[in-house]
């Protein structure tokens, strides 16, 4: 696919992960990664996940389009497009799979008790697990913003390491299983490079309005 090898960064970067997470997955068992962050809780692991979660929500996706329009409202019409489908996708799956949060995965097996909460986190309990919409959110805003800029080596590897950090604040903050993110960067990546491959049938060069900026 051609946004693939225009990408190359990103994309081995994202490989990675794809692999490493297969083996964690066929390798230990539900919770184990909730329970190994439990262990090693720290004052600026709980600083930062707590803050860094956010760039998963829809705040985001209001900054970033903010930004895009200055340059062209073709990608900030891209973006909220992008994010609205995240949306859509991520509550259609979680009605679809509903599957039980960690915490009340967690307290149904008796262990609960067993995990060290981050002050000032409100757990949810709920059947709306799987997939992490989060991650979801944060893969696909990074994913596209490294199809954008023009240098595609360290910002693409930041944008990469960006999201990662998201999805893993997810089961530090005891909010999604490791199952739950990793199948939130796939859809964020396919739901990115879909609107991407979309948005590369209307030319740049075109003096069209949505090629236009506020700048």
């Amino acid at each position: 696919m051609k946004s693939v090898r225009e990408n190359p960064f990103f994309f081995a970067a994202f490989a990675i992960w794809l692999i490493l997470g297969a083996v964690w997955l066929f390798s230990f068992e539900t919770g184990d990664a909730i329970l190994f962050w439990s262990a090693h809780r720290s004052a600026f692991g709980n600083f930062f996940f707590r803050h860094v979660t956010r760039l998963g929500e829809g705040m985001a996706y209001f900054a970033v389009i903010f930004l895009a329009i200055w340059f062209r409202y073709r990608y900030a019409i891209l973006i909220s497009a992008m994010g609205l489908t995240v949306l859509a996708a991520a509550n259609a799956a979680k009605a679809i799979f509903a599957q039980p949060r960690p915490a009340a995965f967690l307290r149904d097996s008796g262990r609960l008790d067993d995990i060290n909460l981050v002050d000032g986190v409100d757990v949810h309990f709920g059947l709306s697990s799987f997939p992490s919409g989060h991650s979801m959110g944060a893969f696909a805003l990074f994913a596209i913003l490294a199809f954008l800029i023009p240098y595609k080596r360290l910002p693409a590897l930041v944008f990469f390491l960006l999201a990662l950090a998201v999805a893993i604040s997810r089961i530090y903050l005891v909010q999604h299983f490791f199952k739950d993110v990793y199948a939130g960067s796939i859809f964020g990546v396919f739901i990115a490079l879909a609107f991407w491959s979309y948005s590369q049938r209307f030319p740049l060069d075109t003096p069209t309005w949505y090629n236009k900026g506020l700048s």
